[in-house]
């Protein structure tokens, strides 16, 4: 999923001015450069995005800015009252920010019922309520470690991720400059020695961190508030030696231009979504840093003289809004003309209404706003204010929420009848999955999911990144027969259908999974990378299995894989499965072992909201072998029993996203759940016939 970029509000705090200025140095209060620097960034964000389908590296220019004006506002008011008015300053923030960020949220629920398929709409809501409310860094950091939400499309309001590190800056930066305050009342010390020091203290440990892990989880640190403090931390170490500075004019005039070519630069030399933030984020802010050191040269071939052209002066006025609002234009028109990135034409007419549409919310939110509360900016009606907007936002989403909620278990009851809904049962029949009366799919594209083995939200099953061994049992506590389920997610998502025999045989399940790790001793990659927590998962596993000793192992066969070079489609029994297999042998433990399914290739519950069941089959042969990997296989050991029930997946050359109004896939390669359930009376059957249990 790729990243985006933001651009930081255009007024949350009085453009610093230190002073003393000594001779030389840029004149305090207004930097119109700023402005220019915010449109150039915010251009730059824009244009990659529609046009280049790529990150800037704006976000980490508009984070050191947001550093460099807080700082100094936050110092200033230390100065001249001795302490921060915390109260006062926050409900400032929440007045300038929060409406427009309403205006925008609204619009972006509005838009999604009416553009958005319907498999995307609690996604949309659950984002709205973290943007909304300063956490969705999180919950994409959350999303991009998570195995099974890896392949999600970006939503419309993804781009509040970096508004959402602002938001927790503020908060932190408040607390930081009161601790600030206190020392330097304390020990008679200037408050902006003390700063310097906290900054550079900051500024350290967050760099430090953010190098460490970008090195070792780069999607995490990508929206890590912890990893990208010190881009903040240096702004506000620039706003406090900036009056410090005396450079002559020529070398200012450099400096500028150099800063604003390495800027446009960046996201062209660098890939910032994959790169960033660790030391390489030093390439955009010291560019911005360049800028601002620059100021006002007052040559005529200076940077500034661009940077303070009219036209760009005002873009800049308007760049917080105009941000807000080129993402989920860009991505509304995408899902519209069902395109992957826009046309030439196509992107100027989204540039175009983005800079309509912020224009308008500017004057709306900040001029209108202004008028109301002129002359009555108390930090109650600030909040009021704030409030009154984004209230209206928070409430919508929980009422469309609870709206979702109650159809679905609406349906869930209707479903509940296997008349209605037989899934698999309709091709055991020796049907073609028509048999069942012609009723709405379930699960809903829009609930698919979330219609995954509960094991997820248990957090029974291993992510990526750690090589524990987790281990959870279902069904009977005195079973007639204990079945370790084991292997990586093609393996997990038979466990809705595990739970359902063991439910009715008497059996228990335990569940012993990882994702996108095989169950052997091979070598594996993920992503292009050595898979070592994989393999130490792997050896945890074998230790745990012979202690446990269960009745058998259920896990995969086969491996299937879309590969549009090999004529198979890339299905194979994977190296090291026999040996794996044969060492559970030695331990008498039996394996069942399922030939793995197809991959569409496609989000099948996207494809059936927007083209309908019929046009969302895939063909068997783009990820399967045409004669099964496990017919006349040698040296199959003993104590393996292979089944396969792809009969009941893909009975012929296409395979249908849809089998007896149940929806097959969740994605494009996992089972939904209760696809798998149906699929429990022909399992049970043939792991009896295959064990003879």
């Amino acid at each position: 999923m790729e990243s985006a970029t933001t651009a930081a509000p255009a007024a949350t705090a009085t453009p610093p001015g230190p002073s003393p200025a000594p001779p030389g140095a840029a004149a305090p209060g207004h930097r119109p450069e700023i402005q220019g620097l915010r449109a150039v960034a915010v251009l730059l964000v824009a244009v990659y995005h529609i046009w280049l389908g790529r990150v800037s590296g704006g976000v980490d220019v508009f984070l050191m800015l947001t550093g460099f004006l807080i700082t100094g506002s936050l110092v200033r008011m230390v100065e001249r009252r001795g302490r921060v008015d915390a109260v006062a300053f926050l409900t400032r923030l929440a007045k300038r920010l929060f409406p427009a960020a309403a205006v925008v949220l609204g619009a972006v629920l509005v838009a999604a019922s009416l553009f958005l398929p319907a498999d995307r709409w609690r996604d949309t809501i659950a984002e709205v309520v973290a943007s909304a409310l300063y956490f969705e860094n999180w919950r994409l950091a959350l999303d991009a470690v998570d195995y099974l939400a890896q392949d999600t499309q970006a939503s419309p309001v993804q781009h509040f991720w970096s508004l959402s590190i602002q938001g927790q800056f503020y908060l932190v930066w408040v607390v930081l400059m009161a601790a600030v305050a206190w020392a330097a009342a304390r020990r008679g010390w200037p408050v902006r020695r003390v700063a310097l020091g906290g900054l550079a203290a900051v500024f350290t440990v967050s760099l430090g961190y953010s190098v460490a892990t970008t090195a070792t989880q780069q999607q995490w640190a990508y929206f890590d508030t912890g990893a990208r403090l010190w881009e903040l931390a240096l702004g506000g170490i620039l706003a406090l030696v900036l009056p410090y500075l005396n450079l002559p004019r020529g070398l200012r005039t450099v400096l500028g231009w150099t800063g604003l070519a390495a800027l446009v630069s960046c996201g062209l030399l660098l890939q910032v979504s994959t790169m960033f933030p660790g030391y390489i984020a030093l390439w955009p802010t010291l560019a911005a840093a360049l800028v601002i050191v620059a100021g006002t040269t007052g040559s005529p071939i200076g940077a500034d003289r661009l940077l303070s052209w009219k036209p760009l002066h005002y873009i800049g006025d308007i760049s917080y809004a105009l941000y807000l609002w080129h993402w989920p234009v860009l991505v509304c028109y995408l899902t519209v003309t069902d395109r992957t990135s826009p046309s030439l034409a196509g992107g100027c007419y989204i540039l175009a209404l983005s800079l309509v549409l912020a224009a308008a919310t500017t004057r709306l939110t900040d001029g209108g706003v202004d008028r109301l509360t002129r002359g009555r900016g108390t930090p109650v009606r600030s909040l009021a204010v704030g409030l009154a907007f984004l209230l209206p936002v928070l409430t919508a989403a929980g009422a469309w929420t609870a709206k979702l909620d109650a159809d679905q278990r609406e349906r869930e009851a209707f479903v509940s009848d296997p008349a209605n809904y037989p899934g698999a049962a309709a091709l055991d029949a020796g049907g073609t999955g028509t048999a069942a009366p012609e009723l709405p799919v379930y699960p809903p594209p829009a609930e698919a999911a979330d219609d995954v083995p509960s094991t997820y939200a248990d957090g029974c099953n291993q992510g990526i990144d750690s090589s524990e061994v987790l281990t959870c049992s279902f069904g009977s506590d005195t079973p007639e027969r204990t079945i370790a389920l084991v292997g990586g997610s093609h393996s997990a998502h038979w466990f809705p259908a595990l739970e359902r025999i063991a439910e009715s045989a008497d059996w228990r399940i335990v569940n012993i999974v990882k994702g996108a790790c095989l169950f052997t001793d091979l070598e594996q990659t993920y992503k292009g990378a050595p898979y070592t927590a994989c393999a130490d998962w792997n050896d945890g596993v074998v230790a745990e299995l012979a202690e446990l000793r269960p009745d058998a192992v259920f896990t995969t066969a086969t491996s299937s894989s879309i590969d549009t070079e090999a004529g198979f489609g890339g299905e194979v029994v994977v190296d090291g499965y026999l040996d794996r297999w044969a060492e559970l042998g030695e331990m008498g433990i039996e394996v069942i072992a399922v030939r793995d399914t197809p991959r569409l290739g496609f989000d099948t519950a996207e494809c059936v909201a927007t083209r309908g069941a019929a046009a969302c089959s895939g063909a068997r042969a783009e990820s399967m072998a045409e004669t099964s990997p496990l017919e006349g296989l040698e040296g199959v050991p003993a104590n393996v029993s292979l089944i396969d029930l792809n009969d009941l997946v893909c009975p012929e050359e296409q395979c249908p996203a849809v089998v007896g109004n149940v929806l097959v896939y969740w994605d494009g390669s996992h089972f939904t759940g209760t696809y798998m359930r149906t699929l429990a009376p022909a399992l049970e059957e043939r792991i009896r016939t295959s064990t003879g249990w």
